[in-house]
C-alpha cells in the first residue's frame, strides 16, 4: 500500500521547518537549513494540532576561509579589519527543537519553533600561533545550555483552488540569552569572558520572517517542493546585529514504498555580515550549499519517525570560520 500523497498542509509544514536551526547564529556554516516535515505527515490536510520534537548535531571542526580549508597555523597569520585574526578551536553543537503546529482551516495556520541549545565552545584567541594560545589573546572555553530564540510565523495558503502555493510571514522573538559568559584560559586574564555574539543562545533582537513556497507531484510515485525564506533583524541590540539571511530549499521524494519514504533536497544559505560594535564583521557570513538525503518511517496513522544527514557540496565564508562535515538530524512527529 502505498503512502497518502503530499497534502498542501504538509507542504506548508515543511516550508517553516526549514528556519528550525538558523535565525539564532551569526556564522554562515551554524546552524541547520534542512526541511525535514515536508515527508513527515501521513494525513490529509485538515484542521488540527500537530507536535513535531527534532534533534540536530553539528560539529564544527573544520577551519576554512573561502572556498578553501585553512589550517591553524595560516588562520593565525590572517588579519581581521587590522587586527589579529582569532583562532576558534572547535564548536560543538547540540539543537532540540519543540515545533507547535495549529492548522486553523483550509487557509490559515500558526507554527511555534522552540529551541533549546547545548553548544561547547573553545578558542585560542588572537594571540595564538595556531597551536597554542599567547597572552592576552582573549581565548576561552565555554557550555551553553540555554533556550534559544522562539520563532512565531503564520502562513496563508488560499490563493488558489490546488492550495499549492503559500506564503510565510512571522517573527523571531529576542527569547534567548546574549549575555552568557565562558571560562578565561588565558592565566594573564582569568576573569569570566562573554562568550562571542555570534555564539550566544539568542541574538537579542527581534527579526522579521517573509518566504514562499511551491509543490507539486511530478507523477504518480515523485513530488517535489521549492522554497524560500528571508530573515532579517529589525533592530540592533548592544552594539550587535545579525547579517540578512537567505535560505532556498529544493526537494523530491518517492512514495512507492509503503514502509519509507526517502526524500533528497538541495539546501542553499546566504548570510550577510553581521555589523556593530560588538560583532565579527570580518569572519561572519557566506554562502553554503548542502546535499540532503533522508528517509522517514510511518509509525500509525498519526505517528512517524525522520532521519537526515546534511553534506556539503559548496562552503564560501567570510573570513576565518569554523564549519562541519556533515550535519545529522532525527525527528519524531505526531498529529491529534
Amino acid at each position: 500500500m502505498k503512502l497518502p500523497r503530499l497534502s498542501l498542509y504538509t507542504a506548508v509544514i515543511a516550508a517553516m521547518t526549514t528556519f528550525v536551526s538558523t535565525e539564532t547564529f551569526a556564522c554562515a556554516s551554524c546552524g541547520c537549513t534542512l526541511s525535514t516535515e515536508w515527508d513527515n505527515l501521513s494525513f490529509t490536510g485538515a484542521t488540527g494540532f500537530t507536535v513535531d520534537l527534532r534533534y540536530d548535531y553539528l560539529n564544527q571542526n573544520q577551519l576554512r576561509s573561502g572556498t578553501n580549508t585553512i589550517s591553524s597555523t595560516a588562520a593565525s597569520q590572517r588579519l581581521n579589519r587590522g587586527d589579529a585574526q582569532e583562532v576558534e578551536d572547535y564548536t560543538k553543537n547540540d539543537y532540540l527543537t519543540l515545533g507547535l503546529n495549529y492548522a486553523i482551516n483550509g487557509d490559515w495556520g500558526v507554527n511555534v519553533q522552540i529551541p533549546y541549545i547545548n553548544r561547547s565552545h573553545g578558542t585560542l584567541g588572537t594571540a595564538s600561533d595556531g597551536v597554542t594560545p599567547g597572552d592576552d589573546g582573549g581565548q576561552y572555553k565555554s557550555d551553553t545550555s540555554d533556550l534559544g530564540d522562539i520563532k512565531l510565523v503564520g502562513r496563508y495558503q488560499g490563493f488558489s483552488e490546488q492550495h499549492n502555493f503559500g506564503i510565510l510571514f512571522g517573527l523571531k522573538l529576542a527569547t534567548g540569552s546574549h549575555t552568557k559568559y565562558g571560562t578565561s584560559t588565558d592565566l594573564t586574564a582569568p576573569e569570566p569572558v562573554l562568550i562571542d555574539r555570534g555564539l550566544q543562545p539568542g541574538t537579542g533582537t527581534t527579526d522579521g520572517i517573509l518566504g514562499a513556497y511551491y509543490t507539486d507531484s511530478i507523477n504518480k510515485d515523485w513530488d517535489y517542493f521549492a522554497q524560500g525564506l528571508f530573515q532579517k533583524a529589525l533592530n540592533a541590540k548592544d552594539q550587535y546585529k545579525p547579517g540578512d539571511a537567505i535560505n532556498v530549499n529544493l526537494g523530491v521524494r518517492y512514495q512507492e514504498f509503503a514502509s519509507f519514504t526517502p526524500q533528497l533536497q538541495l539546501n542553499a544559505r546566504h548570510v550577510e555580515r553581521d555589523s556593530g560594535a560588538n560583532a565579527d564583521v570580518f569572519s561572519t557570513g557566506g554562502t553554503l550549499i548542502y546535499l540532503s538525503p533522508g528517509v522517514s518511517v510511518p509509525l500509525t496513522k498519526k505517528a512517524s519517525i525522520y532521519s537526515f544527514v546534511q553534506l556539503p557540496v559548496y562552503q564560501d565564508v567570510n573570513g576565518v570560520q569554523l564549519a562541519p562535515r556533515y550535519t545529522a538530524s532525527i525527528g519524531a512527529r505526531f498529529s491529534f
